[in-house]
């Protein structure tokens, strides 16, 4: 195995960008990624852990931080991890999905250097590669606030990260050959909390004591409904923005999304001597599916008692609609800086370009496939970030892509969509299926401007959300519907756009956005100001060698 120094790596990395690296704290990872037996919801599956453990160790660090994670494969397939919602600023480079960069064969190891610049918020890590993440290897990602910047809640007596998620018991490499051959993925075969099945993982509360629960969705296909027996939940933080706080007893969870939320705990006689269920449902099936945690005080009894809270009807999207639209940012507190978060005025901006895209599905050699505007994407043997940086042009080609769904044959290609840097872009996630969409953009937060049903038209900007919509990093798409989003393009690289839901995402449901600035087509033309350099440490393949 060759190992990676990193210290070496870290100096190299500090000295060929701007000055404020050189002065931020470092925060160093050494991550082995392997397989282990375990048994799981009952049956045994070979599944991937991080330093022996699933989930992964947390990742832990403060906005500005520099974020060292040094990863050994020791994994039989190729691997790469992912930042989900960490925007990386100026540095895809290091986002690690198969577009940016060539995979950590078996038996090595890559470093990951990056900044959270100017970043707060809940997040998790998954692998990329190959369905990995239906056999594990995520991991919660806290980035904590600087210190000189108010946090707009009191502090938390204790944090507990939650990772929920569906799961399968096959293993992910049977998974995939199925999709491979042109099949869906089955239904799930259970829900995880914390990679354990029911009332396996608990979590202690102390009489009177507040906790923050930080909650992502990490599952492969299924949207959550997550509730706690007897307590409301305090909604403080969407992946990176505090929102304007406001109770509830249950927060549909999409895939791909998180949350921070305030639990209180209780004070009277009976109800600190009492445990406590805490569940995470299946949404908009027909089928019940449920993982279930235990919240457990000094002196309770092991089991709850009592009965389980109740989900929202399962095929009732209107009030999920209602709920999303109720999450709000708040305009008055700042987050990674102390400047408020309103003082960007986002809905005064000049939009220099819309963009629909509209998702469906198509057969290729009999196999289904999925599809954005009628491409469904299939990779080139080099990843896009080094096709580009070497000017491979032949592998992208200009225009390919329509910014509007058009009523061309649906086609398989490799879809790169040229963004002018600092360009301010009106996306339209449009949604034409029976089934729920949950779409992801690296690199960016967005603000989610509007909701509605049926076909979008320009006449419904009339009613988009102009002074406090929530900004995040995914956001889902009901069946039949539209999103949509305003989102600053001010983070050079080239960046995924994919649906959250693994099957579509494997089949061809994503696309990459090529951010650059006037005259930067030549790499050696962009300044370190705006982007950053290749790393030393790049690993080659494909046709860069």
């Amino acid at each position: 195995m060759r190992h990676v120094v990193v210290e070496v790596l870290v100096l190299t990395f500090l000295v060929v960008l701007d000055m404020s690296y050189a002065f931020a704290p470092i925060v160093s990872y050494q991550w082995v990624v392997s397989y282990s037996q375990r048994s799981i919801l009952g049956g045994n599956k070979q599944i991937i852990v991080i330093n022996d453990m699933f989930p992964g160790p947390i990742l832990n660090a403060t906005a500005n931080d520099i974020i060292i994670v040094n990863i050994f494969n020791n994994l039989n397939e190729p691997f790469l991890m992912t930042w989900n919602g960490l925007q990386l600023r100026k540095n895809s480079w290091q986002d690690g999905v198969r577009g940016t960069n060539c995979p950590i064969l078996p038996g090595t190891n890559w470093t990951y250097s990056f900044q959270v610049k100017d970043q707060i918020g809940s997040y998790f890590y998954f692998p990329s590669l190959l369905l990995q993440k239906a056999a594990g290897g995520y991991g919660s990602i806290r980035i904590n606030t600087p210190e000189l910047v108010p946090v707009p809640f009191p502090t938390p007596d204790s944090e507990y990260d939650i990772l929920v998620g569906d799961w399968f018991y096959a293993d992910h490499t049977d998974m995939r050959a199925s999709l491979d051959t042109g099949h869906s993925l089955p239904t799930p075969d259970g829900i995880l909390i914390n990679g354990r099945g029911p009332e396996e993982t608990f979590f202690v509360f102390e009489p009177g004591k507040m906790y923050r629960l930080r909650i992502s969705n990490v599952g492969l296909k299924t949207c959550l409904n997550f509730r706690i027996q007897d307590h409301d939940m305090l909604l403080v933080e969407t992946e990176g923005t505090y929102v304007q706080k406001r109770a509830y007893s249950s927060l549909d969870i999409h895939v791909g999304q998180s949350y921070s939320v305030l639990v209180t705990a209780k004070t009277d006689p009976v109800g600190i001597n009492r445990a406590y269920y805490i569940l995470a449902t299946a949404r908009f099936t027909d089928y019940y599916l449920g993982g279930i945690a235990l919240i457990r005080y000094p002196n309770s009894p092991l089991d709850p008692v009592g009965s389980v809270p109740l989900a929202p009807a399962s095929w009732d999207y209107a009030s999920s609609v209602e709920q999303a639209q109720s999450i709000r940012m708040d305009l008055n507190v700042g987050a990674a800086r102390t400047n408020p978060q309103g003082s960007y005025h986002y809905g005064r901006i000049k939009v220099a370009r819309t963009i629909l895209l509209h998702n469906d599905v198509m057969l290729s050699s009999g196999r289904l496939r999925y599809t954005i505007n009628g491409v469904s994407f299939v990779y080139p043997e080099t990843p896009l970030k080094l096709v580009d940086h070497f000017q491979l042009n032949d592998t992208i080609i200009p225009n390919m892509f329509p910014n509007y769904p058009t009523n061309k044959t649906p086609s398989l290609g490799t879809s790169v969509v040229d963004i002018r840097y600092r360009d301010f872009v009106h996306i339209v996630f449009q949604n034409p299926l029976f089934e729920l969409q949950s779409y992801h953009i690296d690199g960016y937060n967005f603000f989610v401007v509007g909701y509605g049903f049926g076909a979008w038209s320009e006449s419904k900007r009339a009613g988009y959300n102009l002074v406090d919509a929530v900004s995040r990093s995914t956001v889902q798409v009901y069946p039949y519907s539209w999103a949509a989003i305003l989102i600053a393009m001010d983070n050079q690289g080239m960046w995924n756009v994919r649906s959250q839901k693994a099957e579509q995402w494997y089949l061809g449901q994503e696309l990459y956005m090529r951010v650059k600035g006037e005259e930067q087509e030549d790499p050696s033309n962009i300044p370190v100001r705006d982007e950053n350099p290749i790393p030393d440490n790049v690993i080659r393949c494909g046709r860069v060698l």
